[in-house]
């Protein structure tokens, strides 16, 4: 591993919602689907900010190619 666990920013359900400008639910529906990466502790999922990033870079270069999500 390449990273530091401190420099690993993670994010609540609400901070993804919020950055990706969608409902919490969608947040959670990704999460549950494996389409956004999430590490649970207990109750509580947190998102790695990578994972976003990712997410939206894969998205971009599916709508480029035509694909589906």
């Amino acid at each position: 591993m390449d990273k530091k666990f401190d420099e690993v920013e993670l994010l609540t359900v609400a901070e993804v919602a919020t950055k990706l400008r969608v409902s919490r639910m969608t947040v959670y529906r990704k999460v549950r689907s494996a389409e956004l990466p999430a590490v649970h502790f207990g109750k509580s999922i947190r998102v790695p900010a990578t994972a976003i990033e990712a997410y939206l870079l894969e998205a971009i270069n599916t709508q480029d190619t035509g694909e589906e999500l």
